[in-house]
């Protein structure tokens, strides 16, 4: 079974249904009077499928609502943090996204603006031709550009164990990772489909350079980090550690579910740059999205394009960064999923942002992250809710789970 059908197969066998995830007073979410039993359930559920623990957050008008699962060292028995930092994997995408929405606001580009002018010769060859190609089929992924992580070789090089512990520290530059997916053809002309491919939010990262003179990351620092006091955010670039308080995070590096389980902490998070790098914790999370959707970081026109979805499946629409889900109770939720190296994570609210959810997994191989979602919004689980990003890390910060051949 070569890489990316063992791979392939293990998300169908592994993931809910669409992707963008506990000791308080109940707080308003979903039906009335609905508490957050539920949701200590499906953490602990999640716990007892093998994760090795779960940190959760929700916030309505009423406060804040913390809990945890299971362990986050599993030499020391160290239980999870309501404050843990962790990797975010795919949910790097909504903050670049908003950067993005907010250069266009001040009319330093459009996002009808090509790739090919901002980026002059990063997008040709095999079929990509980044003159047909929008800054807006970037962020909502109908570009048709492949996705350089369901690329064989780097699958095998950073995502199972022989690769990953040779190659772990390594320092990928954004302009080999495109260069990388210019190897293979496109996966459909530019604005006739959709498809979840890392490359573009790669992409999207260096149109932010090259509109600021400066890295991405600073952008982020300076127009969303700092103004709403994201105090445990941080875009790592090289820094292959976690800053504290933060749990270990585990993988199994392999192309199964079984077998041992190995600490994948320290890594060097350049290989997903602008798609998947940033760390946060549930605190922040709840905040950044709040604000967002409230209309705190965008005008009213930007905002509008970010939530001005294409369809994914029948209960789900990807904007500019940002996925729209319908739950089972008929709640919708916006958000996004991520995954990286040993950490699942999943940060969503309400469209007006008065009530949000954040959580994470330190295990990826393992874990209902709908139920959770279902749990806190609706009072039950049901498999219907992850966000894209989600699911195993070998396919996230990477891909949606359980929407298509994730590579």
């Amino acid at each position: 079974m070569s890489v990316r059908t063992a791979r392939t197969a293990l998300v169908a066998a592994t993931a809910v249904a669409l992707s963008v995830a506990l000791a308080a007073p109940a707080m308003a979410a979903g039906p009335a009077g609905t508490g957050h039993e539920a949701t200590r359930k499906a953490i602990e559920a999640a716990v007892g499928d093998g994760v090795p623990g779960v940190t959760v957050t929700a916030k309505d008008g009423r406060g804040a609502w913390s809990a945890t699962a299971g362990v986050g060292n599993l030499k020391t028995g160290k239980p999870r943090s309501a404050d843990d930092r962790y990797r975010v994997g795919s949910i790097t995408k909504t903050f670049v996204a908003t950067v993005l929405l907010q250069l266009e606001a001040e009319g330093r580009l459009s996002l009808d603006d090509t790739v090919e002018k901002w980026l002059p010769g990063a997008v040709r060859g095999n079929g990509h031709d980044g003159s047909r190609i929008t800054l807006r089929q970037l962020l909502n992924h109908t570009s048709g550009i492949f996705n350089y992580t369901a690329d064989e070789d780097f699958g095998r090089t950073y995502f199972l164990k022989e690769g990953f512990f040779e190659h772990r520290y390594d320092t990928k530059k954004p302009e080999d990772l495109v260069a990388l997916a210019m190897t293979h053809k496109p996966d459909f002309e530019p604005g006739t489909s959709w498809n979840y491919s890392n490359t573009n939010f790669v992409l999207a990262g260096m149109v932010i350079e090259k509109a600021t003179g400066r890295p991405y990351g600073d952008a982020i620092r300076e127009r969303i980090i700092k103004p709403l006091h994201l105090t445990a955010t941080s875009v790592p670039g090289t820094r292959v550690t976690v800053p504290g308080p933060s749990s270990r995070a585990y993988s199994k590096l392999a192309e199964t579910a079984t077998g041992p389980t190995y600490d994948v902490t320290e890594i060097n998070p350049s290989l997903a740059y602008a798609a998947g790098e940033m760390i946060s914790n549930s605190t922040d999370l709840n905040r950044f999205y709040s604000a967002l959707l409230r209309g705190r970081l965008l005008p009213r026109e930007q905002l509008a394009e970010m939530t001005t979805t294409v369809p994914v499946n029948e209960a789900n629409g990807y904007g500019l960064g940002l996925m729209e889900t319908e739950l089972s109770c008929g709640v919708t939720v916006w958000g996004h999923g991520g995954g990286i190296h040993g950490s699942i994570s999943e940060a969503i609210t309400t469209k007006d942002g008065r009530k949000s959810l954040a959580f994470n997994l330190n295990g990826d191989w393992s874990g209902d992250t709908g139920a959770v979602i279902e749990a806190e919004f609706c009072g039950k689980a049901s498999a219907k809710a992850s966000l894209p990003g989600s699911g195993h890390a070998r396919n996230t910060w990477l891909a949606p789970a359980g929407l298509s051949d994730l590579g």
